[in-house]
């Protein structure tokens, strides 16, 4: 039998924060003494909080495509976007892998399991700082994503898809004119050649999506992979992810989206760079104006690792009432329960030894120490 104790800790439990001493044993939380100091590991004042559940991060793919063109080593770019992970004291994480191919990447597959299997590699190796399951971003209007998925989606790691539809004057993107706006540069097109662009993406859309989306959700469901819906805006988007069984409302980008998803049970996420930056990239609504509301439920990082613990840490100062311990959740317990996984995400005994150290100093929290399962990763 395996002990550690970690003493002189702020822990932060499901419903309060306690002074007091942590054992772990066996990789497990067996005793918390809130009140009394143990002999142990000292942790100086600062929080013990359980380790971060990540269910949407793109950074793999990030690390594995550095620029255009550009394709990393798959092992190399699980190995450095893994260190950041953990070193932002996420535990668990979801890696996000976009299916479908596009003109952009018409050989999607061949990276899509590229990425997926340096992720089995390293579950197997047993070289991982965090526990990485996989996340399938299907990308609906793609003539070739429902080939992707039966290739993918057989396997214990993948525990997680999302049905998605890009398609400019959908969902992200309502508007054709702010797609415009928000493209047009950065696709370096003149006015003609992104209507004709434009155009293309709408011809797939209208062929290919709906049936795609009823062949995925069939293959999910029968697999029992959980499902998140992408960039809902209406109220007609919600009833349908409702219809599908779908578990998640990632990124709603409307009030009245996000209100109907709560209605209907599904747990809405947003991402936490949205809540750091005080507002959506792309225009939509603001994160930290749901959790004011109480319409979110789970932050991910999205495209900045650090951003979850940033967020939690900013949003008790910004929502009057708001405490840690509650804050904390949309990172921790309440993605766990989203992914089915109920062995970790809070501070409980017989729960994981998921911990991170964090010291709350200004500007910003610094991770001074990660824990999976009672081994030290970071």
């Amino acid at each position: 039998m395996t002990e550690t104790v970690f003493s002189n800790a702020q822990i932060v439990l499901p419903n309060e924060v306690v002074s007091g001493s942590l054992v772990l044993r066996d990789g497990k939380i067996a005793e918390i003494s809130a009140g009394t100091s143990r002999a142990g590991e000292d942790m100086d004042g600062d929080f013990l909080i359980p380790g971060l559940v990540e269910l949407h991060t793109d950074h793999l793919e990030n690390h594995y495509r550095p620029r255009p063109g550009v394709f990393w080593d798959p092992l190399a770019a699980l190995h450095a976007h893994d260190a950041q992970i953990a070193g932002s004291g996420i535990t668990t994480v979801f890696d996000a892998v976009r299916i479908g191919s596009d003109n952009d990447l018409p050989d999607m597959l061949a990276h899509a399991r590229e990425l997926v299997g340096a992720v089995r590699a390293g579950r197997d190796g047993g070289w991982l700082r965090a526990d990485h399951f996989i996340h399938l971003r299907c990308e609906l209007p793609s003539h070739d994503v429902v080939e992707h998925f039966d290739a993918l989606a057989d396997h214990p790691s993948t525990r997680l898809a999302s049905v998605m539809d890009h398609t400019p004057g959908q969902r992200q993107f309502s508007s054709l004119d702010a797609y415009k706006r928000f493209y047009a540069k950065q696709m370096g097109r003149n006015p003609e050649e992104l209507q004709a662009y434009l155009d293309a993406r709408l011809a797939e859309h209208e062929r290919y999506s709906a049936a795609n989306r009823r062949a995925i959700v069939a293959r999910a469901r029968a697999m029992g992979i959980a499902l998140a819906s992408h960039d809902d805006a209406t109220l007609a988007h919600v009833e349908e992810a409702e219809a599908d069984g779908v578990a998640i409302a990632e990124f709603p980008t409307t009030l009245e989206a996000a209100a109907a998803a709560h209605e209907a049970g599904l747990a809405i996420l947003m991402g936490a760079p949205n809540v750091v930056r005080g507002k959506s990239h792309s225009g939509n609504i603001s994160a930290t104006d749901l959790v004011a509301a109480g319409l979110l439920d789970i932050l991910s990082s999205d495209y900045i690792p650090f951003a979850p613990l940033q967020a939690v840490f900013l949003l008790p100062r910004r929502i009057e009432g708001l405490d840690l311990p509650a804050a904390l959740a949309t990172v921790t317990a309440n993605p766990a329960r989203a992914a089915g996984l109920d062995d970790r995400g809070e501070i409980v005994p017989g729960k994981r030894g998921d911990l991170v150290r964090v010291a709350a100093q200004a500007p910003l929290p610094v991770v001074r120490g990660v824990w999976r399962e009672g081994q030290r990763v970071s």
